[in-house]
């Protein structure tokens, strides 16, 4: 009688114990992605990088690579890594590192332009290029471990909370630092180094939250160990990716759910594809100046902040899958809205092109919500990475074709790429619809 009545004891203080520690942890991991958030706005990949690599060189086709590293990046460094971080026991120092990593590209790219911009921007968009497809798979991997850990510390019901927190208050954070510092910077002769420098500072800054992480270790057998002489680093990046595309083809074969989240991923990936080519038109058809970057970029990050404070907790609520349908079906309006403004008089669409990045504001609450969304389809936490490694991929595999994307508006010209895009992620939409709540499976 007596163990069953401490036994009766011990649960409330164990459930306690749980949901304390799961606080602490959310309000550590809010506290990461807000100082991300701080940092990423200095970086806007639909705003600042485009710009930066049009300083040096002004190309529609070195313009399309870029979406190519971004998504390529945070595809198949994950691919790799899924497997292995699945099995790590504890996964926080991984954020930690991947942290450090996309702190350090923006620190060497600091360093190295003011060098370079004069006297070889040819070298120096080759150096650009090669440092924003290392730091996409340092953030691919980032974006892989932080999700792994979402999915561990964070319970389905309460990651729409979190989200509303870390995207809410980073995005009034980023807005006052982009006014405070990132405005003047632009206006400079010699801003860009500035901008990288502070870039690779939040993002080092935000490496130390992890480590106040109360992560419990996983309990995973042992790794086995293959027989037969050892393959080399090379032979193992190639060993690891062919279990790794076995693996996640078994994984599809198995969940069709999770074969048509492929299917919007990719339609999806028409966004991104766009973004990098409307400041391009905005500067080259309307007329647009330097100073035009600073209101887009809050523009952007205040409507990111105002909806994830729908999107979070109505995603708590009503579940993922609503919310996704609709952001998707949403940002099929962006292309549609450059398109309207196209036919316009210039002197008054430049005025209003600020409304284009509106619309933009939901790309990140949308990779976030696939993200949720992937990890509550998986059937177990140790299959988080690879559900999230899977979407993330089909987002990407489309990217193959923006150069070509950039060629057909060097060629065409913008309006068509425009339409062409809008209809294709409206089909992504409408594929949606057909998506599975997974908290009624």
């Amino acid at each position: 009688m007596t163990d069953r009545r401490n036994e009766r004891h011990r649960r409330p203080v164990a459930a306690a114990d749980e949901t304390g520690r799961e606080a602490r942890n959310t309000l550590w991991m809010e506290l990461y992605q807000v100082v991300v958030r701080v940092g990423w706005i200095f970086k806007t990949e639909t705003i600042i990088m485009p710009a930066v690599l049009d300083a040096v060189v002004d190309s529609g086709f070195l313009r399309g690579l870029l979406p190519v590293l971004n998504r390529g990046g945070q595809s198949v460094p994950p691919l790799l890594a899924a497997g292995p971080l699945a099995r790590l026991p504890r996964k926080k120092w991984s954020l930690v590192l991947t942290s450090l990593a996309m702190a350090a590209c923006f620190g060497l790219l600091a360093a190295a332009w003011p060098a370079l911009a004069a006297t070889r921007p040819d070298l120096l968009a080759v150096l650009f290029l090669v440092l924003y497809a290392l730091f996409s798979a340092a953030n691919g991997l980032n974006q892989l471990v932080l999700a792994a850990l979402q999915g561990k510390l964070i319970s389905p019901g309460h990651r729409g909370r979190a989200m509303v927190v870390s995207v809410a208050v980073g995005s009034v954070l980023a807005i006052v630092a982009a006014a405070l510092l990132l405005g003047p910077w632009l206006a400079e002769p010699d801003g860009f180094p500035k901008i990288f420098a502070a870039t690779g500072a939040f993002f080092a800054l935000a490496a130390l939250a992890p480590v106040f992480l109360d992560e419990p270790a996983d309990t995973t057998p042992p790794r086995a160990i293959s027989a037969g002489r050892p393959r080399g680093i090379v032979g193992s990046l190639l060993e690891q990716a062919a279990k790794g595309i076995a693996s996640w083809r078994q994984t599809l074969r198995g969940d069709r759910p999770l074969v048509r989240l492929c299917v919007v991923a990719a339609c999806f990936s028409a966004v991104l594809m766009l973004f990098p080519h409307y400041q391009a038109f905005a500067r080259d058809r309307l007329g647009s100046h330097t100073a035009s970057l600073l209101t887009w970029v809050i523009v952007q990050n205040a409507a990111t902040g105002v909806v994830s404070l729908v999107a979070g907790p109505f995603a708590d609520r009503r579940g993922t899958r609503i919310v996704l349908v609709w952001l998707v079906a949403l940002s099929s309006l962006t292309p549609l809205v450059v398109t309207l403004l196209s036919l316009m008089p210039h002197e008054h669409a430049v005025e209003w092109f600020w409304i284009v990045y509106v619309p933009l504001g939901l790309n990140p609450i949308s990779l976030k919500i696939f993200t949720n969304y992937s990890l509550e389809l998986a059937p177990a936490a140790a299959d988080h990475p690879r559900y999230v490694s899977i979407v993330g991929a089909s987002l990407a595999l489309p990217f193959v074709v923006s150069p070509l994307v950039g060629m057909a508006v060097d060629q065409l010209g913008f309006r068509p790429v425009f339409m062409a895009g809008a209809a294709v992620i409206a089909a992504g939409a409408a594929v949606a619809l057909g998506l599975p709540e997974p908290r009624h499976r």
